[in-house]
This record gives C-alpha cells, sequence and structure tokens, in this order.
C-alpha cells in the first residue's frame, strides 16, 4: 500500500459501515492508517464487529449512531464523528437502501420521502456539515456512492430508489464544481449487483439472471470496490480526478 501512505494519518468518516462496502470501505481505509469512524442507524453489533477488527489490527476507530432517514441527524452525526476523530478529512457518503421494493402504481409519498431522505437528503446535509472541517484540514476529499441503478433505472420495483441514486450522480458533479474552489474533490462509485444484505431479500433467480449479465460472470464483492474508493480518497493517485463517477459493475453496464 505505499502509493496509498498519504492516507496515513487521515481521519475519515464512512456513513453505513456497519456491514457490506462501508464495513469494507472502513476496513480499507484502517489498514492505510487511516482512523476511521463507523456510521451505523441500527446494527451496533456490526459496527462493534468492524470496529473490533480494526482494533485488532493496530488501527483506530470509533462509532457514530444516527438514523439518516431522519434529515436532522446527519449534521450531528458528522461533527460527533470530528469529535472522536479529532479532525475530519475524507467523507464517504454510503448509507442507503431500497427502502422497500415497489411498482411504480405503489409508489406513496411517505415511502418517497424516506428514500429522499436516506439517499439524497443524508448526502447534501452529512456533505453540507463535513465541508467546513475538511477545509480547516487544508482540503480533502467527498465519495459518494450512487449505484447502476442510477443509469439504468433499477430493477422491478426499484424505481424510486434508481431516481434517488440518479439524483447522487448528478448532486456528485455539481459539489465537484462547487467545492473545487475549497480544495475538496468529490467522485462517486457505482456499484452493480453486490453481494451484501442489501440483496438479502432479492430472490435467487433475480441474483443469478444479473450475474449472467455481467461479463466478468460473478456476483460482486464488498472488497471489489474498495480499492477504487481508495484511489478516490488519495490525492497522490487521483489529484486530478473530481466530478467523476466510476463503475463497478464487472461489465454489466459500460456508460
Amino acid at each position: 500500500m505505499t502509493m496509498l501512505n498519504d492516507l496515513k494519518g487521515k481521519s475519515v468518516l464512512i456513513t453505513g459501515a456497519s456491514s457490506g462496502i462501508g464495513a469494507a470501505v472502513a476496513m480499507g481505509f484502517a489498514e492505510c492508517g487511516a482512523a476511521v469512524a463507523i456510521h451505523y442507524a441500527s446494527n451496533a453489533e456490526g459496527a462493534q464487529a468492524v470496529a473490533d477488527a480494526i482494533t485488532a489490527a493496530g488501527g483506530t476507530a470509533v462509532i457514530v449512531q444516527a438514523d439518516l432517514t431522519d434529515p436532522k441527524t446527519a449534521k450531528g452525526m458528522v461533527e460527533d464523528a470530528a469529535q472522536k476523530l479529532g479532525k475530519l478529512d475524507i467523507l464517504v457518503n454510503n448509507a442507503g437502501s431500497l427502502c422497500g421494493r415497489r411498482p411504480f402504481m405503489e409508489i406513496d409519498d411517505a415511502l418517497y420521502d424516506t428514500v429522499m431522505n436516506l439517499n439524497v437528503r443524508a448526502v447534501i446535509n452529512a456533505s453540507q456539515a463535513a465541508v467546513p472541517l475538511i477545509e480547516q484540514q487544508g482540503g480533502g476529499a467527498i465519495i459518494n456512492v450512487g449505484s447502476i441503478a442510477g443509469n439504468d433505472g433499477g430493477g422491478p420495483g426499484s424505481g424510486h430508489y434508481a431516481c434517488a441514486k440518479a439524483y447522487v450522480h448528478n448532486l456528485t458533479r455539481h459539489m465537484a464544481r462547487d467545492l473545487a474552489k475549497r480544495g475538496i474533490r468529490v467522485n462517486a462509485i457505482a456499484p452493480g449487483v453486490i453481494g451484501t444484505p442489501f440483496h438479502a431479500a432479492t430472490p435467487a433467480e433475480r441474483m443469478e439472471a444479473m450475474k449472467n449479465a455481467t461479463q466478468l460472470g460473478r456476483i460482486g464483492t464488498p472488497e471489489d470496490c474498495v480499492g477504487t474508493v481508495l484511489y478516490l480518497a488519495s490525492d497522490r493517485l487521483s489529484g486530478y480526478v473530481t466530478g467523476q463517477i466510476v463503475h463497478i459493475n464487472g461489465g454489466q453496464y459500460m456508460p
């Protein structure tokens, strides 16, 4: 990890880090010598397990809790993380969910609000809280987590989620333009089908079909996303990269 030694000593907040992609990313940052804040909503046990694994390996990890479906919680979460870490250099907006599959005719105001609060408003509110803190450190990076659904409209019953992720993709470009003068690079990853608790309720035949649609012939793993996030966080590796959506999908979708 010598090329990533510029991440050593950085302080990173990863939202939704108690399992899946967020947990793997937290471990990746810790392996590079960064101190990480692991955010969770309800999976305290998972967050503790990630923190324990990091500290057992000699790293530094703290835990913060917030239910990001409530827009008022994001600012306090960021401030809590920065206080526990001592500073904040990098924010990874990973928390997100379908919040339930519904066909178009069954999308209602309650579902719309929950999906937008978690997948969009939390990104806006957390980033707005993080920007002055990152600026205090002379700049840094924000990495948003979009989705292949933001480009292809999503699978059955996930149109509301797909639209939220399309918002995140374009928000990333807007943030990159607005925050460049503050020394903050903003990029996003757009994972395809990744084997995480996110897909726990996805029917086996649907998972098989999605696997067969990839050129690499397999479902992705959370670890498949880690390298790209670390790359986007590292000024040494991606200091001239901002406003980009990096697709991680085994060749299922090629924009």
